[in-house]
C-alpha cells in the first residue's frame, strides 16, 4: 500500500511541475496583460498564480493528514453485498479490526456467506439479505436489533456496497436493464439506509456509500451503471445535509478501475451480455449500427476484462478511514492517478475541452 500512495503522489508531483511550465510561460502573459489594462501591477497577478497553484499542488499531491482514530470496540457495523468483492474483504478486514459484523449476503448459502461462516466467530455474523426486497430489508433489521449488544446505543455504520454493473450502449439497452441496475444500485442503498438510519441516528454513526468515479462523470456504453451511480451521489449529499443536525456523518467512496481485483468483469460475462444486447435490440437499431460496429464495440469491453488495480485495499483503507476517523471525508478517490486527474478534467473544465480530450 505505501508503494501504491508514493506511486500516486509522485504522478501527480509530475503532473503538476509539467502544468506548471505549460501555465508558467503563457499564463503570466496573459493575465498580466490584463491586468495592465485594468489597470492592476503586474506583480500582483504572478504572486496569486504562485498562490492558487501553491494550494492546488498541497490539495493533490499531500498524503492524508491524521485526524484522529477511533476504537472498534463495542461498536457494530452492517455491510451489504458480502457475497463476494469487496464486500466479502470488508466483513473481514472489520472483523480483523474488532468490529461486530453483520454481513448481509444475496446467497446465505454461497461461497462467500460459507467462507464467512466458516470463521466461526461471534462477532461475524451472515445475514440473508437483498437489498431489493422490502421483506428481507426488514428481516434484517429486526435480526441487527435483537444481537445488537445494546440496541439503545444502536448500530455505529452501514456500508451500502451492495451493487450490480452493466454495459451497453442506450439504443442496445432494454429499459428493463436500467430498472434493474438502479433497483440495485441505487433503490437499494436508499432502501437499507432508510430502514438502518433509526438505529444510526442513536449512535451518532456513519453511513458510506460506494458510488463510483462514474457517479462524478459519464462514459460511453456505461449509462444504466452510472445513471445509478449518480444517484448514490446525489441522496448521499442530501442525506448528509440532513444528518448534520444528528451528528451522522455520511461518505461517498468513489472507486476507480477494480476490474480484475473484484471480477466483475470477465470475458463470460461480455459474451454473454453481448448476446442478449444483440438479441433484444430492435431490428432497426441492428440494422443502422451495423453487426461490425457492436462486435468492435464488444471487443473494446473484453480488453478491459484484465485492467485496472489488482488489490482492493485502497478500497478498504478509504472505506476503514471513513468509519474510524473522528473527522471522515465526504469523498474518497481510491483511483489510479490517471483516472483521478480524468475525473478532475471531466467535473472541472468546460465539456468543450474534456468531450476533446476524451470522447
Amino acid at each position: 500500500m505505501a508503494s501504491l500512495r508514493m506511486l500516486r503522489v509522485s504522478l501527480l508531483v509530475f503532473f503538476s511541475v509539467f502544468l506548471t511550465l505549460v501555465l508558467g510561460f503563457g499564463l503570466p502573459s496573459v493575465l498580466n496583460l490584463c491586468a495592465r489594462a485594468c489597470g492592476f501591477p503586474e506583480t500582483s497577478v504572478t504572486e496569486c498564480i504562485v498562490l492558487v497553484y501553491a494550494l492546488f499542488v498541497l490539495y493533490v499531491a499531500m498524503p492524508r493528514l491524521p485526524r484522529g482514530t477511533l476504537t472498534a470496540e463495542g461498536k457494530a457495523v452492517l455491510v451489504t453485498g458480502c457475497d463476494s468483492g469487496f464486500g466479502l474483504a470488508l466483513a473481514k478486514h472489520f472483523h480483523k479490526l474488532g468490529f461486530t459484523v453483520f454481513a448481509g449476503c444475496l446467497f446465505k448459502d454461497g461461497e462467500g456467506a460459507q467462507e464467512l461462516e466458516r470463521v466461526h466467530s461471534e462477532r461475524l455474523k451472515v445475514v440473508q439479505l437483498d437489498v431489493c426486497s422490502e421483506e428481507q430489508v426488514s428481516r434484517a433489521l429486526q435480526f441487527v436489533t435483537d444481537n445488537l449488544e445494546d440496541s439503545e446505543k444502536g448500530l455505529w455504520a452501514v456500508v451500502n456496497n451492495a451493487g450490480i454493473s452493466t454495459f451497453g450502449e442506450v439504443e442496445f439497452t432494454s429499459m428493463d436493464t436500467y430498472k434493474q441496475v438502479s433497483e440495485v444500485n441505487l433503490w437499494g442503498t436508499i432502501r437499507v439506509t432508510k430502514a438502518f438510519l433509526p438505529l444510526i441516528r442513536r449512535a451518532k454513526g456513519r453511513v458510506v456509500n460506494i458510488a463510483s468515479m462514474y457517479g462524478r462523470m459519464g462514459n460511453a456504453l456505461r449509462s444504466p451503471y452510472c445513471v445509478s451511480k449518480y444517484g448514490v451521489e446525489a441522496f448521499s449529499d442530501c442525506l448528509r445535509y440532513e444528518m448534520k443536525a444528528w451528528g451522522v456523518n455520511v461518505s461517498i467512496i468513489e472507486p476507480g478501475n477494480f476490474i480484475v481485483a473484484t471480477g466483475i468483469l470477465t470475458r463470460d460475462i461480455v459474451t454473454t451480455t453481448a448476446e442478449k444486447l444483440w438479441k433484444e435490440a430492435p431490428p432497426g437499431v441492428q440494422e443502422d449500427y451495423g453487426k461490425a460496429h457492436f462486435e468492435q464495440y464488444m471487443a473494446l469491453m473484453r480488453s478491459y476484462c484484465n485492467s485496472g488495480q489488482r488489490e482492493v485495499e485502497p478500497v478498504l483503507d478509504d472505506i476503514t478511514d471513513a468509519i474510524m476517523s473522528k473527522r471522515p471525508y465526504t469523498r474518497y478517490n481510491p483511483m489510479e492517478p490517471h483516472w483521478w486527474i480524468r475525473m478532475q478534467i471531466m467535473t472541472h473544465f468546460p465539456a468543450a475541452i474534456s468531450d476533446r480530450l476524451y470522447f
